[in-house]
């Protein structure tokens, strides 16, 4: 009898979880969907399994957002392309759903299966979805059909490519806004597959209609339209039909649409051309720079780096470069903090000259801000600054900014500036560092935070990895060895850990002659966790050092470690033991 039912095990096992309460079974179930199909094989995988789907689809959201994701990728198991518009029932219930993220993840897979389609097939089954689901009664379902014109339009005869986009159109002037928005935010893709004639007349119709729409959420999307459409027209027909809709969007009274405008300005300067992108869209970019909302000109503060390479060096100095100082200024510290964070890439721009003259002051500026993440954000980029006017000046209007930030109050303040030392030391030179930045790099190591002094140890380490052995043996590790007497064991813990990440960069002669003695007389520290922290050190020197030196120094230390009272001592005593039996043996 078990033989008998076998094939019909995994379709009731389906139906018992999907009618489970526990929702983390039935998620199972989806989730093995492709098992089970491969068990029912083809045929009753399309007779049985995708009906029984497309009737079960009043269930939790996690199930059926993981229902559309398996069926997108289902063509193999209903017997390939040839039967794949069994597929879009199911995917076309899950299309018209309240919960947006099981519409889009549906869409996704109706278009992933679509694009799959014999030509044939999409018209005799995909274009009908389509049509349904733009007709459908409730709004979901027309949301839902936007995200799929641009697959079924390509394949259909010309009569049917008229009545699509005659339905697009009506989209675009639905009567609820979601409907509208989501035919603003495809109507790039759609356009990408009208032919050009119908693109002027037609297409470029819907995209006015939608520039004048009464809501802001529906113009900032057309915005991105913009952009889109820009790409597919002649230069010429950009300048006469998007150029005059980008510069009213730049004065619309929504600072959403604004916002939207500051983002993608740079990328419509390479729609339209230069002559255009002077004449009109350099003035619509200032005008963006000095908004009355802080949120436009952050975005529009972010792009100016991008926008002046497009620009000539005289018109970004002459017309940008005003606004970049007012912004330096700015009353709020997220704008400052981007343009903090995009400036340093003016300087290439501009050349030597003028970064000097009217860039550094406003660098310095910035330097100087109260607000830590703008300083922070000019220090991260100082490698392309340096690059055009040299380290000298640089340096001198440099060092007060990165003294105040490590001495932040703060401990994540403290911590960026260290992640930047190793990159500053190799863009300043080794005698910069060693007259200004050496002690701030000492001084880290008795920071009260845990997490600086960590951070402290690391970049001993890359800085000996920078700069070299021998630099690092004049410089670095005698002023380590000294702290180690420091009388707090949490500071002496730190100078530990440096030790075990300088060791590989120093080599062996280096860690046998000034490291391991103070390692080892570290063994005799009064606090256990010293203890078994240079039991872990010795552990990691092992492969450093030569045989010779790990049997007079270190085997001795580590048996006396592995007697002491802590268990804790005794354990990693008894780990470095076996590690250096280990490589014994191995040599």
């Amino acid at each position: 009898m078990a033989m008998v039912d076998e094939p019909l095990y995994p379709i009731a096992v389906l139906i018992d979880e999907l009618k489970n309460e526990d929702i983390q079974l039935r998620l199972n179930s989806i989730r093995r969907l492709s098992t089970i199909a491969r068990a029912l094989g083809e045929e009753r995988t399309r007779r049985e399994l995708i009906p029984f789907l497309s009737e079960n689809n009043d269930d939790e959201d996690e199930v059926l957002l993981a229902m559309a994701e398996e069926l997108g990728v289902f063509i193999p198991y209903v017997g390939g392309v040839d039967y794949a518009n069994v597929l879009l029932p199911p995917l076309e219930t899950l299309c018209t759903v309240e919960e947006t993220c099981v519409r889009d993840k549906a869409v996704e897979s109706l278009c992933r299966v679509g694009a799959q389609m014999k030509e044939s097939d999409v018209v005799d089954w995909f274009v009908p979805v389509v049509k349904r689901l733009a007709a459908g009664e409730w709004f979901t379902a027309r949301v839902s059909s936007c995200g799929l014109f641009h697959i079924a339009y390509p394949s259909a005869p010309e009569q049917l490519k008229a009545e699509l986009r005659s339905i697009y159109g009506q989209l675009c002037q639905d009567d609820m806004p979601m409907v509208r928005r989501a035919a603003a935010s495809n109507l790039g893709k759609f356009a990408a597959t009208v032919e050009p004639t119908f693109l002027k007349s037609e297409v470029m119709s819907i995209f006015d209609d939608l520039t004048q729409d009464d809501q802001d959420s529906v113009r900032l999307l057309a915005v991105e339209g913009c952009a889109a459409l820009g790409k597919l027209l002649e230069p010429q027909d950009c300048v006469a039909h998007i150029l005059p809709v980008i510069v009213n969007f730049s004065q619309d009274k929504s600072w959403r649409v604004r916002y939207m405008v500051a983002n993608q300005l740079y990328e419509l300067c390479e729609a339209v051309g230069p002559e255009p992108t002077k004449a009109d869209l350099v003035p619509a970019y200032v005008r963006l720079l000095r908004d009355n909302e802080a949120e436009v000109r952050i975005a529009a503060a972010g792009k100016v780096t991008k926008f002046c390479r497009i620009l000539s060096p005289q018109i970004a100095i002459q017309q940008i470069l005003p606004c970049v100082k007012e912004l330096s200024t700015d009353s709020s510290q997220h704008v400052r903090s981007a343009l903090a964070s995009v400036i340093m890439g003016m300087a290439p721009v501009l050349g030597k000259d003028a970064t000097i003259e009217q860039l550094l002051p406003i660098f310095l500026s910035l330097l100087k801000d109260e607000f830590p993440d703008v300083r922070l954000n000019i220090i991260s980029k100082l490698d392309q600054v340096n690059q055009v006017i040299g380290i000298d000046l640089l340096s001198q209007s440099l060092l007060p900014a990165i003294v105040e930030l490590a001495e932040d109050r703060h401990w994540r303040v403290r911590l960026a500036i260290i992640e930047y030392i190793p990159l500053l030391a190799s863009q300043l030179g080794v005698g910069f560092f060693d007259d200004k930045l050496g002690a701030l790099c000492m001084q880290w190591l008795e920071d009260k935070v845990y997490s600086i002094r960590d951070a402290a140890a690391n970049n001993l380490k890359r800085l000996a990895e920078e700069f070299g052995p021998e630099w690092a043996m004049q410089h670095i590790v005698p002023q380590v060895l000294e702290k180690i007497n420091n009388p707090h064991y949490l500071y002496r813990m730190t100078i530990i850990q440096a030790i075990s990440l300088l060791a590989p960069v120093m080599g062996a002669d280096i860690t046998s002659q000034k490291l391991l003695p103070v390692v080892i007389s570290s063994s005799k520290d009064r606090v256990p966790n010293i203890k078994f922290n240079v039991a872990k050190v010795l552990q990691a020197l092992i492969p450093i050092l030569d045989h010779e030196e790990v049997e007079q120094k270190v085997k001795p230390c580590l048996a006396e470690l592995s007697e002491d009272p802590d268990v804790d001592v005794r354990y990693y005593a008894t780990q470095a033991q076996q590690t250096c039996d280990q490589v014994m043996m191995t040599s």
